[in-house]
């Protein structure tokens, strides 16, 4: 493992977290100035098995941030263009009225997609890329789109992969590997795992059912509450909890949901965003990329979580347990509670993984990356 001093307090903290077998196990990678700072794992990726130093786990929405960092790599390479309508890399996406939905609306949840429910029919549909893109081109966009962002928090990893793949003619799991993996040089960006690897996955728990009650009573009791209504559409197709632990999911891209990671893995790459787009002495993306990237695109209150995530390109801002944090920290976290953000401002990153799946709703309800995070960005700030 890997402690800073300076950043004792941290490690104790993290450590603390995973005391007993029923806390799980996780993750915590810090990255200051683009050198690594902290490194370190504790607790349980089974109920009888230690974390290793090795492990990764599914980290749920944390694979948007990647996803989006992919896209941002070929933006400089002038393969895609923040303004131009997504139809012009994806001809059949132009239809119900969506021909003028640009690059930028897509990145910022504001292509009016967010709806997964009943987008395509069966359980298992729901990991057949193909189907879930020709749905979505062919879907009609909500109207709300045009005056707020509206989270598309299944959609926006199948957006984002069918239109890197249209504009490249590669896979997006190739991309994956070649745009983030390669560069990095470190492997554990997956979304499709190979054989090989998977031993390594840590095991999920509990059951991410809400409400105490089975995952479909509650999508079908949420979809008729008004105030709800938004978020089962979004982020509760028919059979997700059951789909989540199906080994199967590791066949298959599915950006928005299934990405397995390292910490060690998501830090490094958020290191580059927070240090001027360099970690490691490697320049991975350039410094005017990173000013559009890290720019507030929307205040506006998000129309499916009902607050302001103050969306820049594919990142949200950095939600920590401090009244001080910083205004410039952004990232993406995932439901359960992993996620990684960058803090330009400090030049802080922190990623943390776990099987010890927290917070009932959303990420945003469990706080252990939040509080993390504060206590890394304190730190920093003294420094």
């Amino acid at each position: 493992m890997l402690v800073d001093p300076r950043f004792g307090q941290l490690a104790a903290q993290f450590f603390r977290l995973f005391e007993r077998p029923s806390s799980g196990g996780g993750a915590l990678a810090v990255y200051l100035g683009g050198e690594p700072v902290v490194d370190i794992w504790s607790g349980w990726s089974t109920r009888d098995t230690r974390w290793q130093p090795d492990t990764v786990s599914v980290s749920f929405s944390t694979g948007k941030g990647v996803a989006s960092t992919v896209l941002h790599r070929l933006v400089e390479r002038g393969l895609i263009d923040y303004d131009t309508p997504v139809a012009e890399y994806w001809p059949e996406f132009a239809s119900a009225g969506k021909d003028t939905v640009t690059v930028r609306q897509l990145l910022t949840h504001r292509a009016g997609l967010h709806r997964v429910r009943g987008l395509v029919p069966g359980r298992l549909a729901m990991l057949d890329h193909d189907s879930i893109a020709d749905a979505l081109a062919s879907a009609t966009p909500d109207h709300r789109r045009l005056g707020a962002p509206g989270y598309h928090a299944v959609t926006f990893g199948s957006l984002v992969a069918e239109l890197t793949t249209r504009a490249t003619g590669s896979s997006f799991t190739d991309l994956v590997r070649t745009e983030i993996a390669e560069p990095l040089g470190i492997p554990e960006f997956w979304f499709q795992v190979p054989e090989d690897e998977r031993h390594r996955i840590a095991r999920l728990f509990p059951h991410i059912n809400q409400f105490k009650m089975p995952w479909d009573t509650a999508s079908f009791a949420l979809a008729r509450i008004p105030a709800l209504r938004n978020i089962a559409d979004a982020g509760m197709p028919a059979g997700f909890d059951e789909l989540v632990r199906n080994p199967a999911i590791h066949d298959y891209a599915m950006p928005g949901w299934n990405g397995v990671f390292s910490a060690r893995a998501l830090a490094r790459m958020y290191a580059a965003l927070a240090n001027e787009g360099i970690v490691g002495g490697i320049r991975f993306l350039s410094e005017d990329t990173l000013e559009q990237i890290s720019e507030v695109q929307t205040t506006a209150r998000d129309y499916v979580l009902g607050i302001h995530m103050n969306w820049r390109l594919g990142y949200h801002s950095a939600f920590v347990t401090s009244r001080t944090r910083s205004l410039q920290a952004f990232g993406h976290y995932g439901l359960g509670g992993s996620g990684a953000f960058a803090d330009p401002e400090t030049r802080l990153s922190v990623a943390f993984v776990t099987n010890r799946m927290g917070g009932p709703l959303t990420p945003f309800a469990d706080l252990r990356l939040a509080a993390l995070g504060a206590k890394a960005e304190a730190i920093a700030r003294t420094l």
